[in-house]
């Protein structure tokens, strides 16, 4: 493994850069995509942009379509706003794939609109978009007909009859039972597709879902030539997908071959085996195996057919290379594979690391974006590789980004021995070695503040900071191991970083969501390693379990899985290793809680007595998720994460009058920190000290 040169950190340092102008907002602002489809005869590409809007608290979407052949490409031609974006139960833009008709004339896609969501369609020549569907429900999904005249589309119960379901249970007070998410409020406490929604658990699970989501999907007709409308079938086939037992990933070409992923290995601890190989089943069942160097030893993540050929294009993330990403096409019939495209970052369908490109007989088009180039579409030559940019919304970010210090894949290797890898973003202007803000998790694409886009990396190095987004150790079942491999790597990358002196090891701060904020307590708890701390979503605690026991054995299987625990009297031991209620007056650095509203009382077992400490600070959102997505909130959380940073760090303060009074509270908790204040800071030069 590389080790970190002094050169690679010093020619970045006493730079005085452009990079002071990448605010929070201008990464809040930056315009992702979602998954590029290309047109039945290849020569058009449809997508949707997605882009915060501060003002008015919602995002912007418009559906493009752009010509894909020759030399002078066109632009993209907007075709119609694309509604308000539809979110998973963790708060995640779903990825909306838009649907051609076979004619491509159409595309087709679902939409949130005034309220409701239907099916719309959009001409592509640009005359106009109209919703078809108009039904009393909500649609969940939907499937046009191959010869394009018949769309069928699934609803559940009726938007009416939601609303009378939450105004009978506001009336007669709610029943609490297993369904009930309790530590949240139990009426319109989430905001779920645009508006205030009731929740509940799905039957067995602690997936949350709008009151009546589990009414059985019903399929409806309609007949796009005439209008007509009609009943649908029973239930929808089921998908093709990969079987208990069957390839991880796979995809089937017009004429019947099946080409897989499967995943190899000796499992042991690790989530999922650790290898995986490329196959092609041949429809009389043989099988042909990708043996050549280019697909040995590959973390394969994505694949499919070329249109017409029996070619197969996959897509490899390197670990060791950060979660880089590079396309290969192998002709299975001459056993060849060519690498198509490399880069430094994603060469995708957008976010999502494992989304494919758009493909067609002669080009993908693919959401390209690394550390330091936002979001792109680019088209790629499947007989040449050659690349053409098509779309930069991005651009002005890009060219700013450009003038300042560049973000750099670093490698290291942990207190452990083991390997890891980051994205290091040195601080724009250096008199001498300068504070570090860590996350944990993953750094893949354009990584705007980690997983949750909470810590503003290029942001804090505008300001002095340098930040390093480390890319998680492969996962393991085992709670402890998994964090100690956190802290394996934080050690190591601060031992490292400090040695070269390109970061002061006494002025480390971590923040992390989810997983990174577990192991930014746990850091915090188990060495001396940080100077402050933020964290955004609650670890284990004993009043996660009683609220969220009610709901039985999801809860039981979930504690079980994840953190290897029962009943505080079944693992009395397990309970106080892991639970940082346990471990209040082992953390010296102050902490700043930013929660959403629906999760904040599972962290209070060891955050109220922080707080009454005057040891933390806390916020809370309303109507969020696991992540916060609305802007106003994820500016307001931008923002203040680099406010803490700098005052903790650097003794900074906005003068903003507007502040004045978390300065004042801050100030006050630093006079007690002042107290309370670690050994290992002042020593750290000697070595990484941990408990």
């Amino acid at each position: 493994m590389k080790r970190l040169a002094m050169g690679l950190l010093f020619g970045v340092m006493g730079c005085v850069s452009g990079a002071s102008a990448v605010t929070p907002r201008a990464l809040l602002e930056v315009v992702d995509f979602g998954p590029p489809v290309l047109s039945p005869d290849g020569r058009w590409v449809a997508y949707r942009t997605e882009l915060a809007s501060v003002e008015r608290n919602t995002y912007d979407t418009v559906w493009y379509v752009q010509w894909v052949e020759g030399e002078g490409l066109e632009r993209p031609r907007r075709l119609t706003e694309g509604g308000v974006p539809l979110r998973d139960i963790a708060g995640v833009s779903l990825s909306m794939a838009p649907v051609w008709s076979p004619d491509g004339r159409w595309i087709y896609y679902r939409a949130l609109v005034d309220g409701r969501i239907d099916v719309w369609r959009a001409a592509v020549d640009g005359a106009g978009a109209d919703a078809l569907t108009h039904d009393a429900a909500d649609v969940r999904a939907f499937r046009l007909s191959e010869d394009g005249q018949t769309l069928e589309y699934s609803v559940g119960a009726s938007r009416q009859e939601v609303e009378a379901a939450e105004q009978a249970e506001e009336a007669r007070g709610v029943h609490v039972d297993p369904a009930v998410p309790l530590g949240q409020g139990l009426i319109r406490s989430a905001r779920v597709d645009g508006v205030p929604a009731t929740q509940r658990f799905a039957t067995g699970t602690l997936v949350r879902g709008r009151l009546l989501a589990q009414t059985p999907d019903h399929w409806k007709v309609l007949h796009l030539d005439t209008g007509a409308r009609g009943e649908g079938a029973v239930a929808r086939p089921a998908a093709e997908g990969a079987a208990q037992e069957g390839p991880w990933r796979q995809a089937r070409s017009d004429d019947g071959w099946l080409a897989a992923l499967n995943r190899i290995g000796t499992q042991g601890d690790l989530l999922q085996k650790p290898g995986v190989t490329l196959s092609v089943r041949r429809p009389d069942g043989r099988v042909i195996a990708c043996t050549v160097p280019l697909c040995v030893g590959r973390q394969f993540t994505a694949l499919q057919w070329r249109p017409g050929r029996r070619e197969v294009v996959t897509t490899v993330t390197d670990p060791e290379n950060g979660g880089a990403q590079s396309i290969l096409l192998w002709e299975v019939a001459t056993h060849q594979v060519r690498l198509l495209a490399q880069g430094p970052g994603l060469i995708n369908g957008g976010r999502a690391q494992d989304s494919p490109c758009g493909i067609s007989a002669a080009w993908l088009v693919c959401v390209t974006a690394d550390a330091n180039q936002p979001p792109r579409l680019e088209r790629i030559a499947l007989d040449t590789g050659a690349r053409t940019v098509l779309f930069e919304p991005n651009l002005a970010l890009a060219q700013e980004l450009s003038r300042g210090p560049a973000a750099r894949l670093i490698h290291w290797r942990g207190s452990d021995g083991q390997a890891f890898t980051g994205q290091f973003y040195p601080p724009a202007v250096v008199a001498a070695a300068a504070p570090l803000v860590v996350n944990y998790y993953q750094c893949t694409g354009f990584v705007r503040g980690g997983v949750g886009d909470e810590w503003p990396f290029f942001s804090l190095a505008a300001r002095g900071i340098a930040a390093l987004c480390i890319n998680q150790a492969p996962y393991v079942r085992t709670a402890d191991r998994r964090y100690d491999a956190a802290i394996s790597a934080v050690a190591g990358a601060v031992k490292t970083l400090s040695a070269d002196g390109a970061i002061d090891c006494g002025k480390v701060g971590m923040g992390g969501l989810s997983f990174g904020s577990e192991v930014t307590l746990w850091t915090a708890f188990n060495t001396h390693l940080l100077s402050a701390a933020s964290v955004s979503t609650p670890s284990l605690s004993s009043t996660y379990a009683l609220l969220m026991g009610f709901a039985g054995k999801p809860l039981d299987d979930m504690l079980r899985l994840n953190w290897q625990v029962g009943t505080r009297q079944e693992t009395p031991g397990r309970w106080r290793q892991l639970a940082p209620q346990f471990h209040v007056q082992r953390i010296s650095a102050p902490v700043l809680f930013q929660m959403s509203e629906q999760e904040y009382l599972f962290a209070m077992d060891y955050a109220a007595p922080m707080l009454t400490e005057g040891r933390a600070d806390m916020y809370v959102f309303p109507d969020e998720p696991h992540q916060k997505f609305q802007p106003r909130h994820k500016l307001a959380v931008y923002q203040r994460n680099v406010d803490w940073f700098r005052f903790w760090l650097q003794g900074d303060v906005d003068p903003d009058p507007g502040k004045a009074v978390q300065y004042a509270r801050w100030r006050e908790m630093r006079a007690r920190h002042a107290a309370i204040a670690p050994a290992g800071a002042a020593t750290c030069r000697r070595g990484v000290a941990t408990r």
